[in-house]
């Protein structure tokens, strides 16, 4: 039995032969080492059979003194559909262009709606987006991931307390929570001022109510800076809202450790990009072949899906950048551990206060060298808002 499907990818035709001598005309065929198959008679004086494409270019060689006509009836296998599939290119080459556009433009950005925003934090949104190359008529495949975007605009745009990023199609859709300021009371209940902790008096700004402490005072925790009752004597006492501030100093102390020597991890600035089509789990390489080289580096995958109309296809874009990372350790002097334990020392302080505080001064009462490491331990001066609202209830006041 012939195998059809080798036959099939060669390529075979159905030969007709008529004549006297038909008989002997396979005799020939047979002795020159010619493969026919599925011959058929059809009356006395012509038979059918198939045969290969490739053996069927020199039959009429062998037909020539065999008093036989020889014609093809059919062809069939890959050279002849290929020679179709030639006929018909400008058709095929023009549907495939046509989808090639059709899925370049549903992978075009083609919309960006921001809802929640005023129209000045809106325009700051589409200025950091447009910087960012998130603009009308770009392709999805080079701008950052959803993720990518809302973490920047999260962080250049000063004005936004959270923004989400969702892509949906080829229009980008941002959800956007401000950040309210505090609305200052309209009437605020009656209130004196006391000291929160224990301070000496550097400043005060009062704007109602009657200080009862003046500069250079020595304060306790609790006690009362500004009264929120006021009143000439003879008079009945008015009862307001004491505002104001008041500035002391206070004291904090802390202890910091800090290593001689510190291991870092740094970025040596060379680097690799390669491009993927990922078809599910399959990741297949269209640029940035090779290997890296890197024995130690750190790779930054971005995930780009393909969309074709309003349908996410299981295909997807891969951008990975591949980092070369290095390692390696820091030993400081005496000197400079206690300089960088000072500073963060600094930091841990700032983190406890208030933004508007100011750090006057700092003293090292005990340092010690132990196990690789500097030990201080910190007094601090602050110069800080001491005052804090404390309500005045009817009680309190009769």
């Amino acid at each position: 039995m012939k195998n059809q499907w080798i036959e099939f990818i060669f390529g075979r035709v159905t030969v007709k032969v008529s004549g006297k001598g038909v008989e002997r005309f396979l005799n020939i065929l047979a002795r020159n080492g010619l493969q026919i198959w599925n011959i058929k008679r059809h009356g006395t004086e012509t038979i059918t059979f198939k045969m290969r494409l490739e053996d069927a270019k020199n039959i009429r060689h062998y037909a020539r003194h065999s008093e036989c006509t020889i014609s093809f009836l059919q062809r069939s296998g890959v050279p002849f559909l290929f020679k179709r599939l030639l006929k018909n290119s400008g058709f095929l080459i023009g549907a495939g262009i046509f989808l090639f556009i059709l899925l370049l433009l549903s992978n075009v950005i083609w919309g960006i709606e921001i809802k929640g925003a005023k129209p000045a934090t809106e325009y700051q949104i589409r200025k950091e987006l447009d910087k960012m190359g998130v603009k009308i008529g770009r392709l999805q495949f080079f701008v950052d991931n959803v993720e990518g975007i809302q973490r920047r605009l999260t962080n250049n745009v000063g004005d936004l307390t959270w923004v989400g990023v969702e892509l949906n199609g080829t229009t980008y859709h941002l959800q956007v929570v401000e950040k309210n300021e505090p609305k200052k009371q309209k009437q605020l209940l009656p209130q004196n001022l006391i000291a929160k902790k224990k301070a000496i008096i550097v400043k005060m700004d009062i704007e109602y109510g009657q200080k009862v402490v003046d500069k250079n005072d020595h304060v306790e925790a609790g006690q009362l800076l500004v009264s929120g009752i006021i009143g000439e004597d003879g008079l009945k006492p008015e009862l307001v809202s004491a505002q104001g501030e008041v500035w002391g100093e206070t004291w904090y102390k802390s202890h910091v450790e800090l290593p001689f020597n510190t291991d870092f991890n740094v970025f040596n600035g060379k680097e690799k990009q390669k491009y993927y089509l990922s078809f599910g789990k399959l990741e297949v390489p269209i640029w940035g072949f090779g290997e890296h080289g890197f024995k130690k580096f750190e790779t930054e995958k971005i995930v780009h899906k393909i969309h074709f109309l309003k349908w996410e296809l299981p295909i997807s874009y891969i951008h990975k950048t591949i980092r070369e990372r290095e390692e390696f350790t820091r030993t400081y002097t005496n000197e400079e551990a206690e300089q960088n334990a000072l500073e963060l020392a600094k930091k841990e302080i700032k983190s406890q206060l208030d933004e508007d505080a100011i750090i006057k001064d700092e003293k090292i009462l005990h340092k010690a060298i132990k196990n690789g490491k500097v030990i201080l331990d910190i007094h601090f001066k602050i110069i800080e808002n001491i005052a804090v609202g404390a309500p005045i209830s009817k009680e309190t006041h009769e």
